[in-house]
């Protein structure tokens, strides 16, 4: 992840626990009500200090006449009676489910908003670890071995002695293009190694890229097929482009 993502994200991060301590906050100063034992709610029902109450489930609250406190209490039980003693003393009445907590709530009013992020955390991260794989498909695949590697040489390949002799002027001009340039003679574009499966194509291949001590670009035909349609011919091409960035390489 570079540094202009880790800084969105903090910012980000930072916004939405502001806003969720807010929200927070909120609930908790606008529900500061003076608890009541349900005998005394009784009480100032019957001397008529109750003006309005809000009754959710068993949970009750509501304000006092005059001062306009705000207060809450339980109701331990069904108490039929209530509702008759509530419009007898003309008090206002209101229903409602019963609420959430503030954290509950602000947890289900964040939940899409921390998904994403979550989800944007994670796609990040598996771009990281996989080399950006997933904007990868027209990549190319092949293994590139440099000079600071082990290298294999001529004297690793057993046999096949006048493909060798025929190789090495392949791998004097990769050490001294110079000396061949002014004679006005160009490298080769290829080498075609023919051969039935094992017998050390690569391997020779390899062992040129060690003797002129140049990258080797290792990739197999496999690689190319893909099920969408150009995916190969950008590998190709992308290929081409990393040889040319490596060159002189194999």
């Amino acid at each position: 992840m570079n540094s202009t993502a880790k800084t969105i994200l903090f910012w980000v991060l930072i916004l939405a626990t502001a806003v969720l301590l807010y929200n927070v906050v909120q609930h908790t100063t606008s529900h500061s009500a003076q608890v009541f034992p349900f005998s005394r709610f009784l009480q100032e029902i019957e001397r008529g200090n109750v003006k309005d109450v809000t009754i959710a489930d068993s949970d009750i609250t509501g304000h006092l006449n005059g001062t306009g406190e705000p207060f809450k209490t339980v109701m331990p039980m069904d108490y039929p009676e209530l509702i008759n003693m509530l419009r007898d003393k003309q008090v206002q009445i209101t229903g409602e489910k019963p609420s959430q907590s503030p954290w509950l709530a602000a947890l289900v009013s964040w939940a899409p908003f921390l998904f994403l992020i979550g989800f944007w955390i994670f796609f990040m991260r598996q771009m990281q670890s996989g080399g950006n794989k997933a904007l990868s498909f027209g990549k190319s695949r092949a293994r590139l071995l440099t000079a600071h590697q082990k290298k294999v040489t001529f004297k690793d390949v057993a046999g096949v002695d006048e493909a060798k002799e025929e190789l090495q002027e392949i791998i004097d001009f990769l050490k001294e293009p110079q000396k061949f340039q002014k004679l006005g003679g160009r490298i080769p574009k290829g080498v075609l190694l023919v051969g039935p499966p094992g017998t050390g194509k690569t391997l020779l291949a390899r062992a040129i890229a060690g003797e002129a001590n140049v990258p080797f670009f290792s990739i197999s035909g496999s690689d190319f097929v893909e099920m969408f349609v150009g995916v190969g011919a950008s590998r190709v091409r992308d290929l081409f482009e990393q040889g040319k960035k490596n060159a002189p390489c194999i």
